[in-house]
């Protein structure tokens, strides 16, 4: 098993799985990469992540780690979105759902936004008032920013050049870059510009105001079967876009979804996304969403990310991944075994999609088969869902976050503020060549 070992050498002790007390919560992704990667996330990985297992015994036993909440009550529209999202079986409505799925365009039109971002001024450091800090990082922090053009909220990834450039993440973050302004969609956390002074770098995204969807599915304990469904529906549209740029995410988790004020979501931080025609090698991830083929050093493409649904979904319903241990090397081991245990209250048809997408066999994965994505969204579990609606944002998301108006910051962690002073102009830059787009 020497590929493994190699790859645990890469993995420099990295983990989801935190301590609630642990002296400092960072937003830098807190995955396994064979390089470091390059980006402050603009989620805040500030929840522990439960201790999870195979089977409903252990399960139990972490109990405590969640906040229980009454999922039938308080936190989810349950009966009205399960009439909205699940149509009605009847064959007329079938009939319906079938006309409607035969017509959707999985590549979204995104030409318009992507040219509205071309055609505006270029943005800088004068445009917005710097307010509070959302997270921080080893480049740098992310600040919510208010325009003061247009008086929206945003948030500005701030990315120390000396830092990036010691890292040798100067190629990352040129790609991620390059990635996020090629990109649009609503369930993307948008790029808006990026500007440099001589010490920083500044990224414009997209102001997420519902925080992670991880923080929901630690409260809730485990989503109901509707609720999972209804973020795996948006994610899936997501993923096929990315993929149709020819762009792999992977880095597909709970704490890289986000909410929106009406709580659809976003997927954000794109520092191991990548620009792949074909295959590629680079081991990168976080370790419980790894699919064998890039454990196994082998050459792969677009079929990891769904892999990574299958993890995504699992874990959505049943509350912990499919495959988890302290110790990387046996977590790795228990990936490649592809042993999955399902809890007895899976549905059986989520249980055969989740089949389905955790295979090892890439002849047999779905989504890396001759109908890509379409095998998905046909599949028996999303019986009934018009991903025609789902894409314009028409089905009522499970839970909304309480949302004290814009610019409301609560959904994420207070951080000691910064005395930098940004946009000097007058400091020596040794740097400014590596990053001519920004």
């Amino acid at each position: 098993m020497s590929f493994i070992n190699k790859f645990i050498d890469k993995a420099k002790g990295s983990s989801r799985h935190q301590a609630d007390n642990a002296p400092h919560k960072d937003i830098q992704s807190k995955s396994v990469t064979g390089e470091t990667p390059s980006h402050i996330d603009v989620t805040m990985a500030t929840q522990t992540k439960p201790t999870s297992s195979q089977d409903e015994q252990v399960q139990e036993k972490v109990k405590d780690a969640y906040v229980p909440m009454d999922i039938s009550t308080t936190s989810y529209n349950s009966s009205s979105n399960e009439r909205n999202f699940e149509q009605s079986s009847s064959p007329s409505r079938n009939r319906t759902t079938a006309a409607a799925t035969a017509t959707y365009t999985s590549v979204y039109n995104d030409q318009s936004v992507i040219k509205q971002r071309h055609d505006r001024p270029r943005l800088k450091l004068a445009d917005f008032n710097m307010l509070r800090t959302l997270g921080t990082g080893s480049f740098g922090r992310v600040h919510l920013v208010q325009s003061r053009v247009n008086a929206r909220y945003y948030a500005v990834k701030v990315l120390k050049k000396s830092e990036v450039v010691r890292l040798k993440q100067v190629e990352h973050t040129n790609n991620e870059k390059h990635i996020l302004e090629s990109v649009a969609h609503p369930f993307l956390v948008n790029m808006w510009g990026t500007f440099q002074d001589n010490v920083n770098l500044y990224m414009v995204m997209d102001y997420v105001p519902g925080g992670e969807l991880f923080s929901v599915l630690r409260r809730s304990k485990r989503f109901p079967d509707h609720v999972a469904k209804f973020y795996a529906a948006e994610v899936i549209l997501a993923i096929e876009y990315m993929h149709s740029k020819n762009v792999i995410y992977r880095d597909l988790k709970p704490e890289n979804l986000l909410l929106d004020s009406q709580g659809h979501i976003k997927i954000t931080d794109f520092g191991f996304a990548k620009h792949v025609p074909d295959i590629t090698w680079t081991l990168c991830g976080t370790p419980d969403y790894l699919a064998p083929e890039i454990i196994q050093s082998k050459g792969y493409g677009r079929a990891v990310d769904w892999w990574s649904l299958g993890v995504l979904v699992f874990e959505m319903l049943a509350g912990f991944p499919p495959f988890y241990d302290d110790d990387h090397l046996k977590l790795y081991e228990k990936i490649l075994a592809g042993r999955v245990k399902y809890p007895q209250y899976f549905i059986p048809n989520s249980k055969d999609l989740l089949k389905r997408l955790l295979t090892s066999d890439l002849t047999k994965r779905y989504g890396n088969l001759k109908d890509g994505s379409e095998d998905i969204k046909r599949h028996v579990w999303f019986q009934g869902v018009d991903f025609n609606r789902v894409l314009a944002r028409q089905i009522r998301p499970p839970y909304v976050p309480s949302i004290r108006g814009e610019g409301d910051a609560s959904h994420f962690d207070r951080y000691p503020e910064t005395d930098e002073q940004y946009g000097n102009e007058t400091a020596t830059d040794p740097f400014r060549n590596l990053f001519p787009d920004f």
